[in-house]
């Protein structure tokens, strides 16, 4: 159809129009060539772009887009001065201004404009103003829209290729028509942009799409792609206006989900042990999904009639998993002090009744474990009649006394989801959670997630510290103190009290914030400076310190935050945040965005908050300052740190070693002064044996590591979990 034929308005509002459905649509359907010139270049305005296309990709149309990159100040100050070449500067700010998808509707938009780009449909250049040696952005935005009778459409004015500009803030276009009395204007318009696109426009700069670009693009391409999506997404949009998430078919794995084999291997291992088990799986394997299709899998085998509760530790890990559980089919009850469902404990209690009498077939209750240990949860959990799943995410939390209670026997389905289930320096509940839980389906290491590309690979450098001399005297005290609170169990086992555990947490903040660190940390970031996408990890306490579950952040921990924090945003000139339990939801949510765009945040400065469940795929550096003893915390956090983001080939770790006194200066001492202070080098070892193992650069590890067990004459000791 021509564009003649078509009801085309001059002007549309973003309020009152729908600029999608009601212009592009129509227009691309019938059209042969669109060009497109952008505010900035980012992942957003492409996958905003994209939609309308299916039309013109059905007729075998072309695109052109031109995208100015996102330049800090101080980008364009460095090319302006000659700091950095200019093409170094525009690759890292394109970069930095792909945001991975937030949702199943992105993924496939981004890979529909790959398979575009890499069949030579979509062509991008990049453009930059350039007057004098001086760099500045280029901002024109404005669009042509070409159908096979040669009428064009041209549009220009506010719209931004985003998703706020389409649906949140108030923005127009203008629209004119080259057969109507427009034609001069569009004319101009065409000029424009050839002028621009073959870069014979003064003052402007045209460089083709470089090749980061383009890989950014094919990490997301498959083989096919899907031209519905415009309809899709519009159903799924009008679906929740009308106040339904998704249309809702009971626990199913939805066609856009595709689980691994490890996944489905776990999934039937543990349909073989009668849907009791534990998948061991290390963070970013795909803990979560796993779980859903374990649950779409039961619910197939009982023909729909199955009481679902599942258990997160914290209210954001509940809010994550919300979006999934949605994805795969159900709508959950959420059960939290501060959930958005008000009536929650009305809503369940409504759903046990209807379960038990057969009026509802299935519904899902998610907790936190605060929540599930009430009684109020436990009394409405006894109360169902029938079948029954226990999901328990971060299962380790329940081989706790007060929540390993909450583990009802007459729950016929268990699922235990966790990285590292085995609790540290607690034999007994490690032992109830296996007894409770049943076998391991799966184990899927660090290891094997790198080797198999969910994971990225790292390099680790361990950065030795020593005590000061105060410090060295405090912790031969503490010790003392601690060794006084042990004994020994029938079996030889060493056996320690509340005072001597709670003494022991006082020891491991003292090295955590052990003075030296602040002065190696100077030493070392000031090659990283410039970079972006950069940890400093503070944490120091361990999850069997009662504080850990309320998030209070010891004195000790706030001092060293507050320095570091200073120290890199006032010495170095660096633009830093805390990323703490003090910090809303919803700041946090803020500071990832900012941090995973670099151009406004180079560090997150955290503590604790990454050990469990909080997601920032785009740390590529990470400087751990207080490294916890328990290898379920430092196997989470190193996890985090390895998570696969667009144009992150690889992490680095640099993780500080806290050693009481230096190599050099243990040779000078006697016997019984090193056996006093040596089990600090000990357990800085495990963890340095831990990382170095599957690290690309090993050696580098390995050599340190047999320096330190020599030095301390570590192979003639034996040890205990608490390592005191």
């Amino acid at each position: 159809m021509s564009f003649k034929e078509k009801h085309i308005k001059t002007e549309y509002r973003s309020l009152s129009d729908n600029v999608v459905k009601e212009f592009y649509i129509p227009l691309l359907k019938d059209a042969q060539l669109y060009k497109r010139a952008v505010g900035f270049f980012s992942s957003t305005a492409l996958i905003e772009i994209s939609k309308g296309l299916a039309g013109l990709i059905d007729n075998g149309g072309k695109i052109q887009l031109v995208a100015s990159p996102r330049l800090s100040e101080e980008d364009i100050e460095a090319i302006n001065k000659g700091f950095e070449l200019r093409e170094r500067i525009i690759e890292k700010a394109l970069i930095n201004s792909f945001t991975p998808p937030r949702n199943i509707f992105e993924e496939d938009r981004l890979n529909l404009l790959a398979n575009l780009i890499a069949d030579g449909r979509l062509e991008i250049k990049i453009a930059f103003l350039e007057n004098n040696n001086h760099i500045g952005m280029f901002h024109e935005k404005m669009g042509l829209i070409y159908d096979t009778h040669n009428n064009i459409v041209a549009f220009t004015g506010s719209m931004n290729e985003t998703s706020t500009a389409f649906s949140h803030n108030y923005e127009s276009i203008d629209v004119f028509c080259s057969w109507t009395t427009d034609q001069d204007r569009v004319n101009s318009k065409e000029r424009a942009f050839t002028s621009i696109w073959n870069d014979y426009e003064p003052n402007i700069q045209i460089i083709d799409f470089p090749n980061v670009g383009k890989e950014l693009f094919e990490s997301y391409r498959r083989s096919s792609y899907d031209l519905s999506i415009d309809q899709r997404e519009f159903n799924y949009n009008e679906e929740i206006k009308a106040g339904e998430k998704i249309k809702l078919i009971g626990p199913h794995i939805p066609d856009k989900v595709k689980l691994h084999d490890y996944q489905l291997d776990a999934i039937n291992t543990w349909k073989k042990q009668k849907y009791v088990g534990i998948f061991d799986m290390a963070t970013g394997t795909g803990k979560t999904f796993t779980g859903l299709g374990a649950i779409a899998e039961l619910y197939k085998e009982l023909n729909g009639e199955l009481a679902v509760f599942i258990v997160c530790p914290y209210q954001h890990l509940v809010e994550q998993w919300v979006e999934d559980i949605q994805l795969f089919g159900m709508k959950p009850i959420i059960g939290y002090s501060a959930s958005s469902q008000k009536n929650w404990k009305k809503r369940l209690k409504d759903a046990v009744i209807s379960f038990n009498l057969g009026v509802k077939k299935h519904f899902c209750f998610i907790a936190t474990n605060a929540t599930f240990s009430t009684d109020d949860i436990q009394e409405q959990l006894k109360k169902v009649k029938g079948n029954i799943l226990l999901v328990v995410d971060e299962a380790h939390n329940f081989g706790a006394k007060h929540l390993s209670e909450t583990l009802n026997p007459n729950i016929p389905y268990r699922l235990a989801l966790s990285a590292t289930l085995e609790r540290h320096g607690d034999e007994e509940g490690t032992e109830k959670l296996f007894k409770y839980f049943g076998e391991k389906c799966i184990e899927y290491s660090l290891k094997e997630a790198i080797d198999s590309n969910k994971l990225t690979p790292y390099y680790y450098y361990p950065l030795v510290v020593n005590l000061t001399e105060d410090e060295l005297m405090e912790y031969k005290n503490l010790t003392a103190q601690i060794y006084k609170h042990c004994s020994k169990d029938k079996r030889g086992k060493i056996q320690i009290s509340e005072i001597g555990k709670m003494l022991l947490i006082k020891r491991a903040r003292l090295v955590a914030s052990a003075q030296e660190k602040i002065l190696k940390l100077a030493e070392t970031i000031e090659n990283y400076k410039t970079d972006n996408h950069m940890l400093v990890y503070c944490g120091a306490a361990t999850l069997e310190d009662p504080q850990y579950i309320e998030g209070e952040a010891s004195n000790e921990e706030k001092r060293q935050i507050d320095i570091v924090a200073d120290m890199l945003g006032n010495r170095f000139n660096m633009r830093v945040s805390k990323f703490t339990s003090e910090e809303s939801a919803e700041e946090r949510e803020e500071l990832k965005v900012a941090f995973a765009e670099g151009k406004h945040l180079q560090t997150l400065i955290a503590i604790r908050c990454l050990d469990e469940g909080v997601n920032i795929p785009s740390i590529k550096t990470a400087f751990i300052l207080a490294s916890s003893t328990n290898p379920k915390e430092y196997v989470q956090r190193r996890g985090r740190v390895l998570r696969k983001f667009p144009g992150k080939d690889f992490a680095v770790i640099y993780d500080f070693i806290t050693l009481p006194v230096s190599i050099d200066e243990v040779n000078n001492l006697y016997e019984e002064d090193i056996i006093g202070i040596r089990s600090l080098a000990s357990r800085e070892i495990i963890r340095m044996k831990d990382f170095a193992a599957i690290a690309e650069n090993s050696s580098v590890a390995d050599r340190l590591i047999t320096e330190i067990t020599d030095a301390f004459k570590l192979n003639d000791i034996g040890g205990d979990e608490y390592g005191i």
